[in-house]
């Protein structure tokens, strides 16, 4: 006589042990996709390394912020008809008994409205802050009969100064500096930028500072 079938019918339900198992089991591959694919891929957030092993950790990007090409009126990128340019400007000033015609001068650069330029400058000879005064300003070049517009960035005593300025009109910007120690000095500017160098003699440049070259010959007497 044969062995009767032991085996379950096609429709019978499932056996609690096996349904929670595979409960079980569904819950854990869950966790694992959540916690190795989506979290990395979506949030940025790796917590078993797994995103970054299978390199879905480089699908995910933060939402584009976009800025506006202006800002208060100003363009933040622009084209100039001039070329880059840089040059080092060695000024020498005497002490204060030399009289005002040596220990202070004006030195300036011509700029177009907008355009930029960098600079950086220090004293050589002194380090008292105090014996060392500038005037960062520029101011227009009109024509005989044409009022003048001026523009006064910043005046105080130092022996260095590091920034950028960017021209409110057609015209030239620059420094008064002037040395009231008992010492020459020596300033020493690094300019780079949109601008022009004003040749010797010229407004801006009265005293004929010479650029690129030492100061023993940047101020020819």
């Amino acid at each position: 006589m044969s062995e009767p079938n032991r085996s379950s019918p096609p429709n019978a339900p499932m056996r609690r042990g096996r349904l929670v198992a595979a409960t079980l089991g569904s819950l854990a591959l869950a966790a694992l996709i959540v916690l190795g694919a989506i979290l990395p891929a979506e949030f940025n957030r790796d917590p078993l390394g797994l995103g970054r092993l299978s390199g879905l950790s480089r699908l995910w990007a933060p939402e584009d912020r976009l800025v506006g090409g202006e800002a208060a009126g100003v363009a933040r990128a622009r084209e100039y008809d001039a070329p880059f340019r840089t040059d080092v400007i060695e000024i020498p000033l005497g002490d204060f008994l030399a009289g005002a015609d040596r220990s202070e001068l004006e030195y300036k650069v011509r700029m177009r409205k907008d355009a930029t330029l960098i600079y950086s400058w220090e004293v050589v000879g002194t380090d008292e802050p105090r014996d060392f005064h500038f005037d960062q300003h520029g101011h227009t070049t009109p024509k005989p009969g044409e009022a003048m517009t001026v523009a006064t960035h910043r005046q105080a005593f130092g022996l260095k100064q590091h920034g950028a300025l960017t021209a409110p009109f057609d015209g030239i910007q620059g420094w008064q500096f002037s040395n009231s120690s008992e010492k020459p000095v020596v300033v020493k500017l690094r300019l780079a930028g949109f601008y022009e160098l004003i040749p010797p003699g010229q407004a801006g440049n009265e005293a004929g500072v010479i650029a690129n070259v030492p100061a023993d010959r940047a101020r020819p007497r």
